[in-house]
């Protein structure tokens, strides 16, 4: 497998391919029992099978990206190039042509206190490019201010909040240089 890109100095980053599949949902639901033990539901659903972000989906579609440390997986990142349904509730029907949807972006916790995320981020809107795409938008649990300062400090613009079945979420959006 070949990388597409590099943050840190080891570490590499790779579009997922169908045979990391397994390995990406057992991330996901290693963060969703971690986030659980720190008493948040966000990614509860992730712990009774259920996927909003179709996650073997997107991975077949080549919107999964891997930060591979040697063969530690260090973290991961959605990046979808058409809103999904849960996008359209939150955001409703403007925009969407021009945005780039980030999702799941999670830190192995082997590898967390390092900077990664933010790594990651900076990554997904500098480190790679999406023909006739403009924007990187992401939505975060309104509940939780560590993470939305945390969208912050990396450069998004706070858009405003909208509510689903699930909680309320605060939406983020960064204009960048995909062209």
């Amino acid at each position: 497998m070949d990388a597409i890109g590099s943050i840190h100095s080891d570490i590499k980053v790779f579009q997922a391919k169908i045979e990391d599949t397994e390995s990406v949902l057992q991330l996901l639901v290693r963060t969703a029992e971690w986030l659980r033990s720190k008493g948040s539901k966000q990614w509860n659903g992730l712990l009774h099978g259920e996927d909003s972000h179709q996650t073997p989906e997107a991975v077949k579609r080549g919107e999964v990206y891997l930060f591979m440390q040697g063969s530690l997986l260090t973290g991961m990142v959605m990046l979808m190039q058409q809103e999904s349904a849960w996008d359209r509730g939150l955001w409703g029907e403007e925009g969407h042509e021009s945005s780039v949807y980030l999702h799941r972006l999670n830190i192995n916790r082997e590898a967390a206190g390092k900077g990664l995320g933010e790594a990651i981020v900076r990554w997904a809107d500098s480190g790679i490019h999406f023909p006739g795409k403009d924007r990187i938008r992401l939505d975060c649990i309104a509940s939780n201010a560590k993470l939305n300062s945390f969208y912050l400090r990396c450069g998004y613009e706070f858009k405003g909040s909208a509510t689903n079945d699930v909680s309320t979420f605060n939406k983020y959006e960064k204009l960048c240089t995909f062209m």
